[in-house]
């Protein structure tokens, strides 16, 4: 098909949330992100393996549940099931859903610890670091500043002296670097550039267990009962799980893993995790690389990081009540910026779904389908299927999804001038066959946003398509507020 991408199976996860607290605003955005590049890849012909799970081990999580005076699995049962409704609430196509506390993804975390020790990359030794709760990691010195992490600069790292177990990252400096030095292994450029000089600053081999007796929920340490995995070493093998790894009795691991391509979506705060960390654990499992990690900026709000104590926290939840699933999926996907730092305010939420919703979309959907409910004998025919413009694949694969939809709503406003100019309402009581011809065109146009807008707000476009079809106005797409 023109136009279109080449078939293959591919594989893509969003990072496995952690649950210690309800899914904000910009884990919103990282899975429609995912979601959009499924639904597109669907359309194409693709075969699409999706992923989206949740990350329940680890001290936060342990001591969030205590703070709320719950045990910890029920704590985290019922934070599972509000990513859960999440996903329910964006409408989102995945094909599989994770929880890290799993039996299956516990004994798979086992298997990559085996394999890791078989390779000899994994030591035991008695360490002192600064350790930062919120990382839930040992921090170097370079990831200290002013005695606080920079990840988390409201936390003062604590030093801990305890015996742990090691991964050697130091044994796969020269590999990462070759695999980092791969122009398509981490989308955008800047953050490759970040990883490749991490690497190249030199690696310290990292903790990967804590002691029972400070840290119980975990995944116990195989051959070790008094050590439970790192969180980090447990959550990321969940990618391998969730496809069957490593019996793989269905075999999905093979099929997406091993000879499909692979994409990783995370924040901007996972490069070290997810392009360093990880890639070498895979290396010594000797288990293919991740073909692309893909890192999205945060959101802030009033030209401030989102905070409870600030009281400037959008939630999703809040946006689908407020506006609707449809209209939330178009405000994060189009204006919030897929690698950069947004800002998002309420003000500028209402404005642009008035705007570009209301007074955009809806409003020409409703003048095109009253005229054709007026003046149309008949339905139009439904189009034939024919291949997207090479441009609308190209903004979707190289994850510009703002401008994906930027050239979506100029085909708008093009129709839009368009009425003004031919006056349709009024050639067609001068001239009913003129009038009809270019109703009958201007509804196909309608028809083909549709389509375009399918992977971005797929309700939209079959209330969209439907109507045409059945030559009937629909209701109003997006109400007023």
């Amino acid at each position: 098909m023109p136009g279109n991408p080449r078939r293959m199976a591919r594989y893509i996860t969003t990072t496995l949330t952690y649950v210690n607290a309800v899914p904000h605003i910009g884990y919103a955005v990282e899975v429609l992100q995912a979601d959009v590049l499924a639904r597109a890849w669907r359309l194409a012909g693709e075969e699409v393996f999706s992923l989206i799970g949740t990350d329940e081990h680890g001290q936060k999580i342990l001591q969030a549940s205590e703070k709320a005076d719950q045990e910890v699995q029920a704590y985290v049962d019922h934070n599972a099931e509000e990513v859960r409704s999440l996903v329910k609430a964006l409408e989102l196509s995945n094909d599989h859903f994770v929880r890290t506390t799993e039996a299956h993804h516990i004994q798979a975390a086992q298997e990559m610890w085996r394999r890791c020790d078989a390779k000899g990359d994994i030591y035991k030794k008695s360490y002192t670091g600064l350790y930062c709760v919120g990382c839930e990691a040992y921090k170097t010195e370079k990831e200290i500043e002013n005695g606080h992490c920079t990840v988390h600069p409201a936390l003062v790292p604590e030093e801990i002296t305890e015996e742990n177990y090691f991964f050697r990252l130091s044994n796969y400096e020269a590999a990462l670097i070759e695999y980092l030095s791969r122009p398509e292994s981490v989308i955008p450029e800047w953050r490759r550039e970040e990883a490749l000089n991490f690497v190249k600053g030199g690696l310290e081999d990292f903790s990967i267990s804590r002691d029972k007796s400070r840290l119980s929920w975990g995944v116990p340490v195989p051959g070790d009962e008094s050590q439970v995995m790192y969180v980090w070493f447990d959550a990321l093998t969940g990618y391998l799980s969730a496809l069957g790894w490593p019996e793989d009795a269905e075999g999905k691991f093979a099929k997406f893993w091993e000879e499909g391509t692979t994409l990783q979506m995370g924040g901007k705060d996972q490069v070290r995790f997810q392009s360093i960390m990880w890639q070498a654990m895979l290396m010594s499992a000797d288990i293919k690389q991740t073909d692309q990690v893909f890192y999205h900026g945060f959101i802030n709000s009033g030209g401030q990081r989102m905070s409870k104590s600030l009281g400037n926290v959008i939630s999703p939840y809040e946006l689908v009540e407020k506006y609707g699933t449809e209209a939330t999926r178009y405000l994060l996907l189009r204006h919030v910026h897929p690698v950069d730092d947004s800002d998002v305010t309420w003000e500028r939420l209402d404005e642009w779904y008035t705007a570009n919703l209301v007074n955009g979309l809806g409003n020409l959907v409703a003048r095109v389908m009253k005229l054709a409910e007026q003046y149309l004998e008949t339905p139009v025919t439904r189009p034939e299927p024919s291949p997207f413009p090479e441009e609308y694949w190209n903004r979707i694969h190289s994850f510009s999804f703002n401008e994906s939809i930027d050239a979506i709503w100029a085909l708008i406003q093009s129709i839009d001038e368009r009425i003004a100019r031919d006056e349709p309402f009024k050639v067609v009581k001068a001239n009913k066959e003129e009038g009809v011809r270019v109703i009958r065109e201007l509804v196909l146009e309608v028809y083909h946003i549709a389509r375009l807008l399918n992977p971005f707000m797929p309700g939209t476009s079959d209330v969209i398509k439907a109507a045409v079809l059945e030559n009937k106005k629909p209701d109003n797409l997006f109400p007023r507020l």
